[in-house]
């Protein structure tokens, strides 16, 4: 059997701009098949501006952006829209994401078909996901304000999975949360990379939390990758001044590591 290795995402020579500000500059970014990839950066990086623009909220000024080999400009409204659901973005603040005047099952729904947002018409795929990450059926009747903000990050991954996606994009899901709640995002992030198909690409200005989930780290500086490889290699051999910046920002840097 042939597999498919097309990665779920390419950038190629992207440019972003807001008015005559260049936000991102020829940005070159690859996320393999089935691979966790970290996207660090101080704030104002571009790190964020990459994210929203690969899923459509920003558009490009050059560059191309491929979703399993089709560039997301160059195709029509409805092959756009039908791609875009192969690629989901986990905001980092899920109670701005989330109506508060749609139950969970209806918001879950709502993802899978947006003009009828019925849980029973989805009952057994909403019983899936809830199930995967690890929230109770009763959630289902509930609305966003009941939950913990831990709860609502686990609710923001299970609609965009819901989706069966090849792409997750997380932006700084865990900086809101306090330490416990992100060890616990982390361990269901880690448990889904090993029963999903989805790659994840993983933005955050945390290269703790970055070893700990990816294999891959890609660092961006004033709206350029400046280095990229491995996260082993790239923690312990940092090649540009920026990366050992970053490093040597890192409490207990000195041969940084979580083990």
């Amino acid at each position: 059997m042939t597999v498919d290795t097309t990665p779920p995402l390419e950038t190629r020579g992207l440019h972003v701009s807001f008015g005559h500000a260049a936000v991102l500059r020829d940005v070159n970014l690859t996320v393999p098949a089935h691979t966790a990839v970290g996207l660090v950066g101080e704030s104002g990086s571009g790190k964020s501006t990459l994210g929203k623009t690969v899923v459509g909220i920003h558009r490009p000024r050059t560059g191309q952006v491929l979703v399993h080999g089709e560039d997301v400009f160059s195709v029509g409204k409805r092959r756009r829209a039908a791609m875009r659901r192969q690629v989901q973005y986990i905001p980092q603040d899920p109670y701005s994401s989330l109506s508060p005047r749609r139950t969970i099952g209806q918001t879950l729904a709502e993802a899978l078909d947006p003009r009828r947002a019925d849980p029973a018409d989805h009952e057994e795929a909403i019983a899936r996901v809830l199930e995967q990450v690890r929230l109770d059926a009763s959630t289902t009747a509930k609305y966003p304000h009941q939950f913990s903000g831990g709860q609502r990050q686990r609710i923001a991954i299970a609609r965009a999975l819901i989706l069966r996606p090849r792409l997750m994009i997380a932006d700084e899901i865990t900086s809101a949360l306090d330490v416990s709640v992100q060890a616990e995002i982390l361990t269901l992030l880690r448990s889904l990379e090993a029963t999903i198909e989805a790659s994840l690409l993983f933005i955050s200005h945390n290269l703790a939390v970055v070893q700990a989930l990816c294999e891959y780290v890609v660092v961006m500086h004033q709206g350029v990758i400046v280095e990229q490889g491995r996260v082993d290699d790239v923690y312990r051999d940092p090649q540009h001044d920026y990366t050992r910046r970053l490093l040597a920002s890192v409490p207990g840097s000195e041969g940084f590591s979580l083990d």
